[in-house]
């Protein structure tokens, strides 16, 4: 076998309809397009979301919600998942270097430490906001709970 005698397999490839050749061809005259309107003519091509004139679905639904520009997120972290990391690896002082390096943030997330679960262990804290129960939590067992 050598590139002279490669196909492409049995059925593989079709051959396109040749429009515009010729009333002979069956295809010619309106060359399947049909008798005027935009369509039929060379160049059209139609906006998204245009529905032939009827008022599109995008204007005939309502606006809603509210959406607060200066709303600050925080990507929560649970006690909990301290309390695992602590005992699995020795983890006493977290900071968002921490959370970052164990997977739990990425680069520019906000901390918020929150209070599911049950802590044990000493620990000291540093994050962009607490929830009143984490800082409870922390507190109680001699822990330190710091905002950045």
């Amino acid at each position: 076998m050598d590139l002279s005698n490669l196909k492409p397999a049995e059925g593989s490839t079709k051959n396109n309809k040749r429009l515009g050749r010729g009333q002979g061809s069956t295809r010619g005259g309106t060359s399947t397009r049909g008798h005027k309107g935009a369509k039929s003519r060379s160049g059209y091509s139609s906006k998204s979301g245009f529905e032939g004139g009827q008022m599109p679905i995008h204007r005939r639904l309502p606006k809603f919600g509210f959406k607060n520009f200066n709303r600050i997120e925080y990507r929560g972290i649970n006690i909990e998942i301290l309390q695992k990391l602590s005992e699995s690896k020795g983890i006493v002082a977290f900071d968002p270097e921490v959370f970052k390096s164990n997977g739990l943030t990425s680069k520019n997330d906000l901390v918020k430490i929150l209070s599911k679960g049950e802590l044990k262990v000493k620990l000291d804290v540093k994050a962009h906001a607490f929830s009143a129960g984490a800082i409870k939590a922390i507190e109680a067992n001699g822990g330190t709970a710091t905002k950045i």
